[in-house]
């Protein structure tokens, strides 16, 4: 595998490929010597490649529904919902779940049924593709999408195309449009729509607080010069019960994150005999005073 990674690579790393390939193959002239590798198109495995196509669709959507309502990733949501128009697609993206779970930070990937009338939507056409294809015909044959039952809707999004009226539609004739939900945010692309649960409980407002901290305390490691290596003990001073209340429920995730042996929260930092080895940091709305030590 790594010689047909040196060959592949040869023409745009031609010095490390070669050094790469001769100590792979000690009876080699020159990786360059070689003939270029053919790939063997059977081993492809298009059902995994939609999967993970579906993955990054469906993680595109979510990250842009958070990026435009300033929801933060590192704050976990509880759930995305996503209708699904067939059982192969539910099946695809069900074999990525955890990839998207750990990518769009969400406890849950649930799938409900296109028909089941949770997410409404509503069809317009699209008049860039209508108008190449029907000329003249175009304002009727937009009148015959806008005035489109839901079965029809249905009908479309499943196989791609539709006989309307005396016009055969295809899915590029129309844009269909999913309306928001209270509580949740709903976007749509090629087709495909996800749901995003923007409800925070108290319980992912911990967490969310948790990951930021771990983030503030991976930084202060790095400013204070410690190898990855190193076991760190921290104190954080109480002076934010919400704060506190989120680093204890989630103790053994941050000290497993930051490699710490110890995590302990005090009243206070001063007046403990070692002056000025207490850090200040801002964490949104919070301002950490924290001691890090390596253990």
């Amino acid at each position: 595998c790594l010689t047909t990674v040196s060959q592949l690579m040869s023409p745009i790393a031609p010095f490390f490929s070669d050094w790469l390939y001769r100590n792979l193959t000690p009876d080699a002239v020159s990786v360059h010597l070689t003939d270029f590798p053919v790939a063997d198109k059977t081993l492809i495995d298009v059902d995994l490649e939609q999967s993970m196509e579906l993955a990054q669709e469906v993680s595109s959507l979510v990250h842009s529904l958070r990026k435009g309502h300033k929801l933060k990733v590192r704050q976990p949501l509880s759930r995305v919902l996503i209708p699904i128009p067939n059982a192969d697609t539910r099946r695809q993206i069900e074999h990525v779940a955890p990839i998207i779970m750990a990518e769009v930070n969400v406890r849950a990937v649930e799938f409900v049924d296109d028909a089941s009338g949770i997410l409404k939507k509503k069809v317009k056409p699209n008049f860039k593709n209508l108008g190449p294809r029907f000329g003249k015909q175009m304002k009727d044959v937009a009148a015959a999408i806008t005035a489109m039952t839901d079965e029809q809707l249905r009908q479309v999004e499943t196989t791609g195309g539709l006989r309307l009226l005396t016009y055969d539609l295809q899915l590029t004739d129309v844009e269909i449009v999913t309306e928001d939900i209270p509580g949740w945010l709903v976007a749509s692309e090629n087709g495909l729509t996800v749901a995003l649960d923007v409800m925070v409980t108290d319980e992912l407002r911990r967490e969310g607080i948790a990951r930021d901290f771990v983030n503030r305390i991976q930084n202060l490691r790095k400013e204070q010069g410690f190898d990855v290596t190193d076991k760190i003990r921290i104190e954080l001073e109480r002076n934010n019960d919400e704060l506190v209340n989120a680093v204890e429920a989630n103790s053994d995730y941050i000290r497993q994150e930051v490699q710490a042996v110890s995590l302990d929260v005090l009243n206070a930092l001063n007046g403990d005999g070692r002056p000025g080895r207490a850090t200040e940091i801002e964490m949104d709305e919070f301002l950490l005073r924290v001691r890090v030590e390596r253990a």
